[in-house]
């Protein structure tokens, strides 16, 4: 994601731009999110306040301006529950209420983010029916930001870089880098080649060591598992469930728009070689059902869990003996050579990371480009909510491509059937697989079901969907 971002502002500033990933958009890290745009109050309650601020106008700026197709307001819901004691609740009460003067500061209204309360036991259990109802007091509420989907954030900034101008290359393998360009491979013909540029960002997360042997990285893992919603009850806001005995840490079940739930998220040192998709093991699953399964009614089992996925954060090491404690703040390094390195972060703050990479590149080989203006370019699909509100497409459509679920809506009318699900039981359609293979790059089934649509984070869903995925691709392509 911040390497697409670094190619957008890179190409908004008028810049000749080349964007090379190893494989397709979305492939590695930015897909396997916990799917949130946070205002920052994990960094706040640490002191890291400036971390904190960002995130909190970079979640106004993709809800109001770059992308509100695709972020959504979220109720977040604290159970004040007998294992939170009275202390504790108002400690997270505070917390909250300090997120709102961050909200505040960034510019972002109560009505698209309305301020943090108390509300009632039965107020609480109406958002998470399947709570224990024994010992709970009410919670607290407030709102953060939800992005719909994490790969088509990617893709929808690099397509929007596209748009101006940027030559964005898919599986295109970055062999070395030097100060004026890169040794390439095309993994579809192993062919090598060289190219040439005046100043070369290394955004390649997890990988950035690989490339540049001055940056030192500690990979974080983070898991998730998903649940059906109808499993535990019902969700119809972000649960946070404190872990106990690590005040600042919380494990939370994440209600989708599918009827899925994202439960996450572990903070555990990834060991050994990077994978290119990660595997969550059963310790983070067993973790993740546990913490969960303590606040419910009904104790939940591993053959609840339809699917699993994990990512790796791409983490300074900083000397810090547990990776949970590691900062989360980004760094840019340029190397004695000249390579513009950008690693840490959050997704929420992909944009400012993105520029402050490009104002580095920029100023250290005098490239004389303007300063940014991301800050107020909508990407492509991007409206506002009220004119997302009158489009002629299903409201599935519609969240994950914005004003261009018109063009998908009519593409289905032009091919009856192209509107019908690609399974039972899924919303997604074929129209939605056709549009991916003739505007979006997507080149091969895994490109469709795992990161143009999420299908695949449900393999019994991916299985069912196949066929007719391989039958569009074959008829499409």
């Amino acid at each position: 994601m911040t390497g697409a971002g670094a190619a957008l502002d890179a190409a908004s500033r008028g810049l000749s731009v080349a964007a090379i990933d190893m494989d397709d958009l979305a492939h590695g890290t930015s897909r396997w999110s916990s799917k949130l745009v946070h205002g920052g109050l994990r960094y706040l309650a640490s002191g890291d306040v400036a971390v904190a601020f960002e995130c909190a106008r970079e979640r106004g700026i993709l809800m109001s301006t770059t992308a509100p197709h695709l972020v959504r307001p979220l109720r977040v819901v604290l159970p004040l529950s007998a294992t939170v004691s009275v202390g504790a609740g108002r400690l997270y009460r505070i917390g909250i209420s300090a997120g709102d003067v961050l909200r505040r500061a960034a510019g972002t209204s109560a009505t698209l983010l309305p301020r943090a309360r108390r509300i009632s036991a039965a107020q609480t259990l109406a958002l998470a029916p399947g709570l224990r109802v024994n010992g709970l007091r009410g919670g607290n509420l407030h709102w953060d930001g939800q992005v719909e989907d994490d790969a088509r954030l990617v893709t929808a900034i690099a397509r929007t870089a596209a748009g101006r101008g940027a030559r964005v290359v898919t599986r295109c393998r970055v062999l070395s880098l030097t100060a004026d360009g890169a040794r390439v491979r095309d993994e579809r013909t192993g062919a090598e080649f060289d190219l040439r540029a005046r100043a070369v960002i290394n955004a390649t997360g997890v990988w950035a060591d690989q490339l540049v042997d001055s940056v030192r990285l500690r990979p974080s893992r983070g898991s998730h598992i998903v649940l059906r919603a109808e499993r535990i009850g019902g969700l119809s806001a972000e649960l946070t469930l404190p872990v106990p005995g690590e005040p600042n840490r919380f494990v939370f079940a994440i209600p989708q728009a599918n009827g899925l739930v994202h439960v996450g998220i572990t903070d555990e040192p990834a060991l050994g070689p990077v994978e290119d998709v990660p595997t969550p093991p059963e310790s983070d699953i067993a973790f993740l059902l546990d913490i969960l399964g303590r606040a419910l009614t009904e104790p939940l089992r591993r053959s609840d869990v339809v699917g699993a996925f994990a990512g790796l954060r791409p983490l300074l090491d900083d000397g810090t003996d547990k990776t949970s404690d590691v900062s989360r703040r980004h760094a840019i390094a340029i190397s004695p050579d000249g390579i513009v390195t950008v690693v840490g972060g959050k997704l929420t703050a992909y944009r400012a990371m993105a520029r402050q990479a490009v104002d580095a590149a920029n100023g250290r080989h005098q490239l004389g480009a303007p300063a940014s203006r991301t800050d107020r370019l909508p990407l492509v699909g991007a409206a506002a909510r009220s004119v997302l509100a009158t489009i002629d497409a299903p409201s599935s459509v519609v969240r994950r491509f914005g004003t261009e679920a018109a063009g998908i809506a009519d593409l289905a009318r032009a091919e009856p059937d192209l509107a019908a699900p690609l399974a039972p039981g899924l919303e997604t359609t074929g129209a939605e697989l056709v549009w991916s293979l003739r505007h979006e790059g997507a080149l091969t089934v895994d490109d469709l079901l795992d990161r143009r649509t999420r299908i695949g984070l449900v393999p019994a869903d991916r299985a069912a969907a196949l066929p007719t995925a391989t039958e569009i691709l074959a008829t499409y392509a």
